[in-house]
């Protein structure tokens, strides 16, 4: 992998997971947080059960990105296929954005979905009864398999490199650089459980996601557009 390319995923994954990782995984990081973090615990300790979750997340991210570099060896991804998911993960953007905003009851259809699994549902519930630190990072992991349409993006991407090293490093990459976004949100709702700001983070979620999901599929357009682009080229 060359250093534009790294630059490059660090790039979309920090700035997209502001918008669209807040959006799909807002509620998740709400709900550990308002129950399993302790009002007693210090502001290191809660730090240690942020970083426990999202290094969970990571280590997901990175098998499945292994996964998917493997399969990259043996299968091509044309960039009509490209296009087409770009399209279809940039829609999933909006109608986030707009279920955020109370317009539809798109997230509520997927959660839905979910709860039909009795494997995670009794797995979730366990493990955010739990008090202990490494349930916060057995917690990461099953979440890091929930379906998210920026996950599907880096999926594609690590299978380009048609190898399960590079294809994992892609994964953990994009893992890391989602940190910030995440961690800060764990965080507000630690302090701001009772507060009106609460609202209007999820309000502003809301927008950014809606903004990401149109330059998601503006990306798509231009995929079925350009014949000679590539995955990591961003415009």
């Amino acid at each position: 992998m060359e250093t534009v390319d790294i630059l490059s995923i660090i790039t979309i994954a920090f700035l997209g997971s502001f918008g669209h990782c807040i959006g799909m995984c807002g509620g998740i990081v709400i709900a550990y947080s308002s129950t399993k973090v302790q009002n007693q615990w210090s502001k290191s300790q809660q730090s240690v059960a942020h970083l426990l979750y999202s290094f969970g997340r990571i280590l997901t991210y990175a098998i499945l990105g292994a996964v998917f570099g493997y399969l990259g060896g043996v299968a091509t991804f044309s960039n009509t296929a490209n296009g087409i998911l770009w399209l279809v993960a940039g829609t999933a953007m909006l109608l986030t954005g707009f279920s955020l905003l109370g317009k539809i009851k798109f997230l509520t259809l997927i959660e839905h979905s979910f709860s039909k699994s009795t494997w995670y549902q009794e797995n979730f519930k366990a493990l955010l009864k739990s008090q202990t630190f490494f349930s916060f990072f057995l917690l990461g992991m099953l979440n890091g398999l929930l379906p998210c349409g920026f996950v599907y993006f880096f999926a594609i991407t690590a299978a380009s490199t048609a190898d399960p090293l590079y294809g994992a490093m892609v994964m953990m990459i994009f893992g890391l650089s989602t940190i910030p976004a995440l961690f800060s949100l764990g965080f507000f709702v630690g302090l701001f459980k009772q507060s009106g700001l609460r609202n209007i983070m999820i309000k502003l979620a809301a927008i950014s996601v809606i903004l990401y999901g149109s330059y998601t599929i503006y990306n798509g357009y231009d995929y079925l557009v350009s014949p000679d682009r590539t995955l990591l080229e961003c415009h």
